[in-house]
């Protein structure tokens, strides 16, 4: 049972990484290039925007796999409901862990293993967040060093 829950977690594990490397690297490239293409430096609402955007792009990409987990449990006949199923991944994903709905024993490993999917992830999200914040915070600083003044 325990190796069956590895065969089925461990590669939507994957899925889920791959799918999150992509979406981090291209949401940095777009701040990266929002903030070097404009023409008005200086000012902090330039990168403010395209921070809210890479935000909202990298939770977007938590969501999404909060949904690949949530069609799994479905596929695998745990839930009848899409909604209930959404709503279990969701509490595995970010580790509230309610415990209201279980899973049946046979596939209850994946709870874990997506919470350490979750985990993971969110940490990806913040540290991609970080660097996109000391990429303004780098900017904001050359921009007052090569002001006039």
């Amino acid at each position: 049972m325990m190796l069956m829950n590895l065969l089925v977690g461990l590669p939507t594990m994957l899925v889920c990484l791959a799918l999150q490397a992509a979406l981090t690297f291209r949401a940095v490239r777009f701040y990266i290039r929002q903030v070097h293409n404009n023409p008005n430096p200086g000012r902090l609402g330039r990168g403010v925007g395209p921070l809210l955007v890479v935000m909202v792009l990298l939770m977007l990409g938590n969501f999404a796999q909060i949904m690949l987990w949530g069609l799994l449990f479905l596929g695998l006949g745990e839930f009848e409901l899409l909604y209930e199923a959404v709503y279990h991944s969701g509490v595995n994903f970010t580790s509230l862990g309610y415990g209201d709905i279980v899973m049946s024993t046979h596939w209850k490993l994946l709870g874990p293993l997506e919470a350490a999917n979750g985990v993971l992830m969110f940490a990806m999200t913040g540290a991609a967040l970080m660097a996109v914040l000391q990429a303004l915070i780098k900017s904001q600083l050359d921009d007052r060093m090569h002001r006039p003044g």
